[in-house]
């Protein structure tokens, strides 16, 4: 089932579109806290993104911008604002399709399924894991943090996936060298030692300090 995330500040609108898209088939969520929209992207991990543009806090182009830094996931704008600067400025954003308010709900489902089926006929949908803020992109080993982008090394990347992907959980130090061997990264005691130390010193300075924590003797552990 598709999963559509709905940014839309009118709840009779949001309301509207979700009931319809349900008889569809559509698994849809509606964005409760407009501060936190790249939180509740992470935690649902839709298909596509229906965004209004003007919105509480922060616009929909603010939004856009910050779904692109992590994902490539089709993003349609739906706004009333609809001369020819607001449209281009939407496409340019990184916004795959713009719907002008009023709108017939058969139409926007047409280009929903018209971009579904472009998007993901061939491939499978990209996805991320989420956890206090910090969103680590599948697709492309980028970890996000409030508007901070860090670059990851293939290692670093591989560890933090095996620890955000059990928040809460301990991650043995076997079990993480496992999983690197499996890329074929040949490492031993040592050099995971100092993979973890670089990744910890990466995400302190974007704001993440002691999100890793250590179990002495067994690994390491996100959350909890």
């Amino acid at each position: 089932m598709y999963k559509v995330l709905i940014v839309e500040d009118d709840p009779i609108i949001a309301g509207i579109v979700a009931e319809h898209l349900g008889k569809w088939g559509y698994e849809t969520k509606k964005v409760s806290d407009f501060e936190k929209v790249m939180e509740e992207f992470a935690a649902f991990q839709p298909h596509l993104v229906l965004l209004d543009i003007g919105l509480p806090f922060f616009n929909g182009y603010h939004w856009c911008g910050e779904i692109r830094a992590v994902s490539r996931v089709p993003i349609v704008f739906l706004s009333s604002a609809d001369d020819n600067m607001n449209i281009v400025m939407a496409l340019n954003m990184g916004g795959d399709d713009f719907i002008t308010k009023p709108f017939d709900l058969n139409v926007l489902t047409a280009k929903i399924q018209a971009l579904l089926r472009r998007n993901y006929s061939f491939q499978e949908p990209s996805a991320a894991l989420e956890y206090q803020g910090a969103v680590l992109n599948l697709s492309d080993a980028t970890l996000t943090y409030e508007g901070k982008r860090v670059e990851l090394t293939k290692n670093e990347y591989r560890i933090l996936q095996c620890l955000m992907s059990r928040v809460g959980e301990i991650v043995s130090r076997d079990a993480i060298m496992k999983a690197l061997w499996e890329d074929d990264s040949f490492v031993d005691d040592n050099t995971l030692t100092v993979n973890v130390t670089r990744l910890r010193r990466k995400l302190s300075d974007a704001g993440l300090s002691d999100f890793i924590r250590t179990k002495k003797g067994i690994g390491y552990m996100v959350g909890a």
